[in-house]
């Protein structure tokens, strides 16, 4: 029996019927399970599925909207099994009501107790007083010496630019930390769940910066989240500086152009 096998079997005393594989990311991976009994499981297989499961725990501590642990053994994370369905206004108004609930969980300081990784790319958490310095030390500049010399020139720029353009201590407001629209699992009746955590106490923008990054919510989300503060342009734009050279670390120049423009917009 495999190491998959053995744990469901110890966790919930039956043996999978089923094995299939989910879409899943660069950390783990992702498969769904039927067990002898009928019911439906997804099983996460990875090296950091224990930190995983504490922020999913953190989320749902908060009320957010996220699926069940059913149990974690090992490098596998078993969780509730929800059914999808497309996007639809309810469900991005949903979504919308869940993030703010979310967002309305603070933390005492910024940052998050373990550090996480998206694939080779580490995300360094430790603590902060102070909104900008978490953003500049923990997010833009571990990048610098993965970055063609020009490129690190420019974000060493903006940098420097963050301590006027970010608020110096804004509420510490518990994000998901990757939410792009793949991490969020529409379902039936206009519900939405967020999936795939890479969580931290930060400025709540920095979850909307990553959801406008490839487009834009409709109406129906901002309606139910509320207008962000003035002056979010260029706040968004240091916000999505971050996933804009993740990409680019992880897939390449193709992803250059997105962080140019980032830096164009900050100035540098």
């Amino acid at each position: 029996m495999s190491d998959l096998g053995q744990q469901v079997q110890a966790l919930f005393g039956q043996d999978p019927k089923s094995v299939r594989p989910l879409h899943g990311g660069d950390l783990s991976q992702v498969r769904s399970l039927v067990l002898e009994d009928g019911r439906s499981i997804v099983a996460k297989t990875g090296p950091l599925v224990g930190v995983e499961t504490a922020m999913l725990r953190a989320m749902a501590a908060a009320q957010a909207p996220v699926p069940g642990v059913l149990g974690v053994a090992g490098q596998h994370l078993f969780l509730e099994h929800l059914p999808e369905s497309r996007a639809s206004t309810a469900g991005w108004a949903a979504l919308a009501r869940g993030l703010k609930q979310l967002h309305s969980h603070h933390g005492e300081t910024f940052g998050w107790p373990k550090d996480y990784a998206f694939g080779s790319v580490a995300i360094h958490n430790s603590a902060r007083a102070d909104w900008p310095s978490f953003w500049i030390e923990n997010r833009l500049l571990p990048s610098l010496s993965h970055l063609p010399a020009p490129l690190a020139h420019r974000i060493e720029a903006a940098a420097d630019r963050l301590p006027d353009l970010l608020p110096a201590r804004p509420d510490a407001a518990l994000l998901h930390g990757d939410l792009w629209s793949g991490n969020v699992l529409f379902g039936p009746k206009g519900s939405a769940h967020l999936i795939d955590p890479a969580c931290y106490f930060g400025h709540g923008e920095v979850d909307l910066a990553m959801l406008t990054l490839f487009g834009q919510p409709p109406v129906a989300f901002w309606q139910e989240y509320g207008s962000l503060e003035p002056g979010a342009e260029i706040r968004l734009a240091a916000y999505q500086l971050w996933p804009a050279l993740v990409h680019f670390r992880l897939f390449g120049s193709g992803y250059r152009g997105m962080v140019e423009q980032r830096l164009s917009v900050l100035g540098a």
